[in-house]
C-alpha cells in the first residue's frame, strides 16, 4: 500500500467515526463522478441547535467525493446534489466554492474541512435564523405605532372648537326642559330661546307633585318644527355671546 493510499484509508476511517450515519459509501455509477474508484457521500444540513432530532431539516445536501491517486497532493473529485430544498443555481455556486477551498488545502486531509465549509454555507443561505429574523421584523412593524397627522392645534382652533362644543352641550341640556315649562298656559309659554336666556337651562330639578293625579292634564301645543327653530336660535345666540366674551383674549 502506497503512502497516499494509506493516508486516504485513515481519512475514511476518521470520517466514519465522526459523521457516523451521515457518511456512507455509494456505487460509482450513482456518484456522478467520472471514476471507478471508491465513492462516498456525506449528508450535510444547516447548523441549527433548536431543531429536534425527530424533525426533518428544511434542506439537505449530498457532498459526493472520491480520492484521486495522489490525494491529498491533488484535489479530490467533488460533486454536490440536493437531497431536499436546494436550488440548482446554489449547487453550482457551492461546488465552485468547495473546489477553490480544496485547492487551498493541498498536502493535507481536507474532506472534514470541506464538510464544515458546506455546513456553514447552508446555514448562511438556508438556515432557520433568517426566517426568525424576518418574523421579528414583521412583528416589529405590526407593533409600530402609527401617529396620525392631522391639522395642527393652535389657540384659535382650540377656542373655536371649545365654543362649538360648549354650545352643543348647552343645546343638549336645553332639551331636558322640565314639564312645568312645557305645560305653561299658551299665553305665558316660553319659547326655547327665552327659556335658555332666562338661565334656567342648567341645574333644573324636576319634582313630581304626588297630589296632582286628579288634576286634569292640559293639552300642549308644542311642535317639533318650532323646537328645531328654537334650537338654531339658541345655538347662534350662544356662539355670539361666547365670541363677545372671548374677544379681549390675545395670544402671548
Amino acid at each position: 500500500m502506497t503512502e497516499y493510499k494509506q493516508e486516504q484509508e485513515m481519512e475514511i476511517e476518521a470520517l466514519e467515526a465522526i459523521l457516523m450515519d451521515e457518511f456512507k459509501e455509494i456505487h460509482s455509477s450513482e456518484s456522478g463522478l467520472n471514476t471507478s474508484n471508491r465513492c462516498f457521500q456525506i449528508t450535510v444540513t444547516p447548523q441549527d441547535d433548536d431543531l429536534e432530532e425527530s424533525s426533518l431539516p428544511p434542506v439537505q445536501l449530498g457532498l459526493v467525493f472520491s480520492h484521486t491517486e495522489n490525494y491529498p497532493d491533488e484535489v479530490p473529485l467533488l460533486d454536490v446534489k440536493s437531497i431536499r430544498g436546494i436550488h440548482v443555481s446554489d449547487l453550482t455556486i457551492l461546488k465552485e466554492k468547495l473546489e477553490q477551498e480544496a485547492s487551498e488545502n493541498l498536502g493535507m486531509a481536507m474532506m472534514y474541512t470541506l464538510v464544515s465549509s458546506a455546513k456553514d454555507w447552508l446555514s448562511e443561505h438556508y438556515g432557520l435564523d433568517d426566517g426568525a429574523d424576518n418574523a421579528e421584523e414583521e412583528a416589529a412593524k405590526e407593533d409600530e405605532v402609527i401617529v396620525p397627522h392631522g391639522e395642527p392645534v393652535t389657540l384659535e382652533t382650540f377656542l373655536a372648537w371649545r365654543e362649538r362644543f360648549e354650545a352643543e352641550l348647552a343645546l343638549e341640556r336645553a332639551k331636558l326642559m322640565p314639564e312645568s315649562a312645557l305645560t305653561a298656559p299658551k299665553e305665558k309659554k316660553l319659547t326655547g330661546r327665552q327659556w335658555f336666556e332666562s338661565g334656567k337651562a342648567r341645574g333644573v330639578v324636576v319634582t313630581a307633585d304626588q297630589g296632582s293625579e286628579d288634576e286634569d292634564e292640559e293639552d300642549i301645543d308644542f311642535e317639533d318644527e318650532d323646537f328645531e327653530d328654537d334650537e338654531e336660535d339658541m345655538l347662534e345666540h350662544y356662539l355670539a355671546e361666547k365670541s363677545d366674551s372671548s374677544a379681549p383674549i390675545s395670544r402671548s
